[in-house]
């Protein structure tokens, strides 16, 4: 048992690679071993791209050791035909004997027929080896495909005294107002490169200008999306800047002309947040990062609508001002940013 989870440790380490540019497609790593020796491994890059068997048992330089090998990996082998083959069915051509399993995938397409096929087809499976670590990697493509919603995570930045914005009249015009440190600003872009959309509110969005993209650091910038009822964002904002894809939920009865940005009519009189997630999800997006303001925040765990929480506390007093949400969850994790805090909470 203990070898079979050093080795889907390896999995899971790969997978990881691919947290931000495999959507929709889950995280997959794969490695395979022959005589407790990896002699092959990959990891799932990009939709539409071979996925991780694929690009494991390719890596294989003498493929007849395939016929004593095992594979491990940590998502139940497909066993559909989408953009590409189905890896359940290269596994058996190839003759692989053993295969060891992290979880099934729990998308209806696969959800225990491709861990069927291999056994029906004289493979020895095993599964559930650190199934908890594996769900965890995945819980944005489970959330979406069990929830039919995406993966929700609040974030903001409150002071020492507990408040997210400064008095009305402190804070310089369209600039935002800095609680976190330069460290945990870049710690926040990179979590914006692994998430598919980033969510603020209106008055967010006026009082500081955000560009809420990824520029310092590498990688790919989440959706914007905001809510503007009214039409109160004017296009001189850096919301329109026309660099990132965005899309802006306003009133059913408001009128718009703008072919660049994608518009999304709802009811705001009722259940708001909700009509947001179903659209989200029709639009296929897993994963959203909500970073204000306060409202918008409360909203979401008023609804009891959010899976994780983080919470930066800087090193820093406004004594009056807008206080930071209030909510119940799990502390998951605790961090030093040199002078900053970081507490990661999950929705029990």
């Amino acid at each position: 048992m203990e070898i079979h989870k050093k080795y889907m440790q390896r999995c899971l380490d790969l997978a990881k690679n691919g947290l931000g540019t495999t959507y929709p497609n889950p995280l997959v790593g794969s490695v395979i071993v022959y005589e407790d020796k990896i002699i092959g491994e990959g990891w799932h890059r990009k939709a539409g791209e071979p996925h991780a068997e694929v690009n494991a048992i390719n890596s294989v330089k003498d493929k007849s050791l395939l016929l004593k090998s095992t594979l491990y990996v940590n998502l139940e082998p497909c066993s559909h035909y989408g953009k590409t083959p189905p890896c359940s069915l290269l596994i058996i051509q190839m003759k692989i004997p053993n295969v060891v399993i992290g979880t099934i995938d729990h998308n209806n397409e696969v959800h225990g027929k491709g861990i069927e096929f291999l056994k029906n087809n004289g493979c020895n499976v095993k599964v559930g080896i650190l199934e908890k670590d594996c769900n965890q990697l995945n819980r944005r493509f489970f959330t979406f495909h069990q929830k039919k919603r995406p993966y929700i995570i609040l974030k903001w930045a409150q002071t020492l005294d507990g408040f997210i914005f400064p008095e009305v009249g402190l804070q310089v015009e369209r600039e935002p107002v800095w609680i976190s440190n330069s460290y945990s600003q870049q710690l926040v872009h990179k979590w914006r490169t692994e998430e598919e959309s980033i969510l603020v509110g209106t008055n967010t969005v006026l009082k500081d200008n955000p560009k809420l993209n990824a520029r310092t650091y590498f990688g790919r910038s989440p959706i914007r999306i905001t809510l503007d009822r009214d039409l109160k964002i004017g296009k001189d904002f850096s919301f329109f800047d026309n660099e990132i894809e965005t899309i802006v939920f306003i009133d059913r009865k408001t009128r718009v002309i703008d072919k660049k940005n994608v518009y999304e009519r709802i009811d705001f009189s009722k259940n708001v947040i909700e009509h947001i997630l179903n659209v989200l999800y029709k639009k296929e997006i897993q994963s959203i990062i909500v970073e204000g303001g306060a409202v918008t925040l409360q909203s979401f765990m008023d609804k009891n609508l959010w899976d994780e929480a983080r919470v930066f506390i800087g090193n820093s007093i406004f004594e009056k001002g807008m206080k930071a949400p209030i909510f119940k969850g799990v502390k998951r994790m605790e961090l030093q940013i040199a002078k900053d805090k970081l507490i990661m909470y999950t929705n029990k």
